[in-house]
């Protein structure tokens, strides 16, 4: 990985304008998540939703893997994603854990140990 002057935390992905134009159709995809007939579409059959999107093949292993990291490098927006793990029963503190290899009580408990 080459050093990026843009991204001061190693592994980080900035949500900047590259990445919303590359994670357009992802995020459109995962937006449509707020009705429930979408997210029933999407669990009856996976394939052809994120095709009827026009998911690229990343995204589209993205989506396979379930895996945040590579939602957001492949042009994922946290908020977007939310509605994507929504379908799954995930949070933003399940997101947040995956994103920094903890457990989601280990996530909450450094959360609170930061507000202290």
């Amino acid at each position: 990985m080459t050093s990026n002057p843009r991204q001061p935390v190693p592994g980080t992905t900035i949500f900047d304008g590259e990445q919303a134009r590359k994670g357009y159709a992802l995020n459109k995809m995962c937006y449509s998540f707020n009705e429930a007939s979408n997210r029933k579409a999407f669990i009856a059959d996976e394939d052809a939703y994120c095709a009827k999107f026009g998911l690229n093949p990343q995204q589209r292993e993205a989506i396979r893997h379930r895996n945040v990291l590579e939602l957001i490098e492949a042009g994922g927006n946290a908020y977007y994603l939310a509605k994507f793990a929504g379908i799954f029963g995930l949070d933003m503190q399940d997101i947040g854990a995956q994103q920094t290899g903890l457990t989601k009580d280990q996530f909450k408990a450094k959360l609170l140990a930061a507000r202290e």
